[in-house]
């Protein structure tokens, strides 16, 4: 039973640590693709361009609409529930947190899809809607995939703990009056 209840408190802090980093991440990188320039410091445009411009990110050197919809996303569903899974997690046992999180996997899980998907397949050619801003090689796109592949597996794995764990199935019978 020990190892049961401990595994699944390394896995509930695992995931409060990742939601707690999610937050800088969001608002300091991600948001400056949605929000305006002017509330961000010239060392954060700066870190973005560096970013952008070593890992040959093309979705954030030059978002199309679609990239900026799933960043809207992301300021108005992902963010208010950063803080809240974290603490969920970071305390413990805290079953609310089941339906909150299927949600939030399935919906990041699906905007990674075609985000990853233009990492290994889309022409970055200068011909192409991307004017040649993105990965040449195979390895570069390799690479931009294992940027974000951790956004991709650490929700498949949420998904499959608030699935797969008798702590988090199991609903308390209520008490009729």
């Amino acid at each position: 039973m020990m190892g049961a209840l401990g595994a699944r408190r390394g896995l509930e802090w695992l995931l409060g640590l990742y939601f707690l980093s999610h937050v800088p991440i969001t608002l300091l990188l991600d948001l400056q693709v949605v929000l305006p320039r002017e509330l961000y410091p010239v060392e954060l445009t700066n870190l973005l361009k560096w970013y952008t411009k070593e890992f040959k990110d093309p979705l954030l050197q030059a978002p199309p609409a679609w990239f900026k919809s799933f960043l809207f996303c992301e300021l108005v569903f992902q963010l208010p529930f950063f803080p809240i899974a974290a603490y969920a997690f970071l305390r413990g046992g805290c079953r609310w947190i089941r339906t909150p999180a299927i949600i939030y996997s399935v919906h990041t899980m699906t905007t990674l899809i075609p985000i990853l998907s233009t990492f290994l397949f889309d022409d970055f050619s200068k011909a192409s809607g991307f004017k040649g801003q993105g990965p040449k090689t195979f390895h570069e796109r390799l690479t931009l995939v294992s940027v974000y592949a951790p956004y991709f597996l650490i929700p498949l794995m949420l998904l499959l703990f608030m699935l797969r764990s008798p702590y988090y199935k199991y609903e308390e019978k209520r008490k009729k009056k």
